[in-house]
C-alpha cells in the first residue's frame, strides 16, 4: 500500500527544496503564498462545484478572491484563532507592503494580506487541514455560498 503524502512534501522531495524555519519568513513572504494556496482552494471548489465556461468559473471565484471578502473573512474568523494564529495575521496584516488594492479600503487590503500570511504559513506548516477549516468556517460566517 502506498503512503499518502501532501502535495507541500511531494514538492520539498521532488524539487529537493531544503527546510527551513518559517518563522523567519517575512509576512510578505508567507501572503505571497497564501495567495496563490488561497486562490487555489477557491478554485478547487468553484471547478468541483460544475463544469462551466472559463469566463464564469473566473467570475466566481473573483467573488471570494479579492480583498473586501477576504477582510470580511478574517473579522469573521477573530474568536476561531489560535494565539500563533494572531500572531502571524498580524505579522501580515502590519507588514509595509508596496502595492494597493484596486477595489478595496488600505485598511481591507492589509487584512486580506494577514489573512493571506496565515493561509501561507499554514500551509508551509503542513497545517492543511487547518487552513481549509478556517477558509471553510469564514465563508460560512460571512454567509457565502460557492
Amino acid at each position: 500500500m502506498e503512503e499518502s503524502i501532501t502535495i507541500l512534501d511531494a514538492i520539498k522531495r521532488d524539487f529537493d527544496c531544503t527546510s527551513m524555519d518559517i518563522r523567519t519568513y517575512s509576512p510578505l513572504t508567507l501572503a505571497y503564498i497564501g495567495d496563490a494556496i488561497y486562490d487555489l482552494v477557491i478554485r478547487t471548489i468553484v471547478v468541483e462545484r460544475g463544469n462551466r465556461s472559463a469566463n464564469n468559473l473566473h467570475k466566481k471565484t473573483v467573488t471570494y478572491v479579492n480583498a473586501r471578502v477576504q477582510a470580511k473573512m478574517i473579522d469573521a474568523l477573530e474568536d476561531e484563532l489560535t494565539e500563533e494564529e494572531v500572531s502571524v495575521y498580524h505579522r501580515g496584516r502590519n507588514a509595509k507592503s508596496y502595492t494597493a488594492a484596486k477595489n478595496a479600503s488600505v485598511i481591507e487590503y492589509r487584512k486580506a494580506t494577514g489573512l493571506e500570511a496565515l493561509c501561507g504559513y499554514l500551509y508551509l506548516q503542513g497545517k492543511q487541514e487547518r487552513m481549509l477549516y478556517l477558509i471553510h468556517e469564514a465563508i460560512e460566517r460571512v454567509g457565502m455560498t460557492i
